[in-house]
């Protein structure tokens, strides 16, 4: 009678060959110490020492969200921008009947199918772009050929877009005058003026004297449109005839959303947004306290 198989015979003969290693090659964990082997290529962009500049730019926008923003400061985050990442449940613009129309890439703020956005307000700035260097030397030139041979050239003040923070300031308080050319109907003001005082009470100037106003991203980009490095605040008094329709439907959009919404941001405090580590720190805090609370009431 053969021998019956058990269990025990049946697991060694499964058990696997062992892996025959040759003895030429020797293994040699590679040590990453200092002195050792070079470590192997890892994102390194939180060491790198950046300039002067960029840090103190950083440390000032987080500095922002960690301290708590009054409202007249925290207006200023609320700009008139194609690359404003908004969707309907974080944009402060848009409420009702109000659309999300995504344009070149970026969104603009619709409202009742006339839609506005920054790239929109900038075209018509640029048409009422006042005249450089070259253009006024060449006016000239021309005028006083006209003087000379004796035709009367022609003096007309031409429509341009009004720059200087004191001379868009006169526009603004010239309510009581007839002259539409010495009154300001639309003011564009930079989100990054800095020091933020100099504009910080623009808003309710505007707000006050019944003048549509918005915030635009950024400075740099109103300063170009006048030839200049930048410019606190912009300022339009009138349109030629073929624009007044687009106009009259920019400054609708723009009393809409920052004129009509003035008593919102007056409420509205920014910045208590802490780090990761310290929201992981107070949840933890959080969890415990939570845990002791059930103890007790068992």
């Amino acid at each position: 009678m053969p021998p019956k198989k058990t269990g025990k015979a049946s697991a060694l003969s499964k058990k696997k060959p062992e892996k025959v290693v040759n003895p030429l090659f020797e293994k040699r964990p590679k040590q990453f110490g200092i002195g050792g082997a070079l470590p192997p290529k890892r994102d390194l962009h939180r060491f790198v020492k950046w300039p002067k500049a960029v840090q103190l730019q950083r440390k000032k926008r987080i500095l922002k969200q960690r301290l708590k923003v009054p409202p007249q400061l925290n207006q200023f985050t609320k700009t008139l921008d194609k690359n404003l990442g908004m969707n309907r449940n974080n944009n402060p613009f848009l409420t009702g009947s109000e659309l999300l129309i995504l344009y070149d890439g970026g969104i603009s703020v619709g409202i009742n199918d006339d839609y506005l956005d920054a790239t929109s307000l900038f075209k018509l700035l640029l048409k009422y772009r006042p005249e450089d260097k070259a253009e006024k030397k060449e006016r000239l030139v021309k005028r006083a050929q006209a003087e000379a041979e004796g035709k009367t050239a022609e003096t007309k003040k031409p429509i341009v877009v009004k720059y200087g923070l004191n001379h868009v300031t006169y526009l603004i308080e010239q309510v009581d005058n007839l002259d539409i050319l010495n009154k300001a109907q639309l003011v564009v003001i930079a989100h990054d003026v800095d020091p933020i005082e100099l504009v910080v009470w623009l808003p309710a100037l505007c707000r006050k004297m019944e003048i549509p106003y918005c915030i635009v991203k950024g400075k740099s980009r109103l300063g170009s449109i006048v030839h200049q490095k930048t410019a606190a605040a912009l300022c339009l008094t009138t349109v030629k005839n073929e624009d007044k329709m687009e106009f009259s439907k920019i400054l609708e959009a723009i009393k809409a959303n920052f004129n009509d919404k003035f008593d919102e941001f007056r409420k509205k405090w920014g910045g208590g947004i802490m780090g990761s580590k310290s929201q992981a720190k107070t949840k933890a805090k959080e969890r415990v306290l939570a845990k002791e609370a059930a103890q007790r009431m068992n």
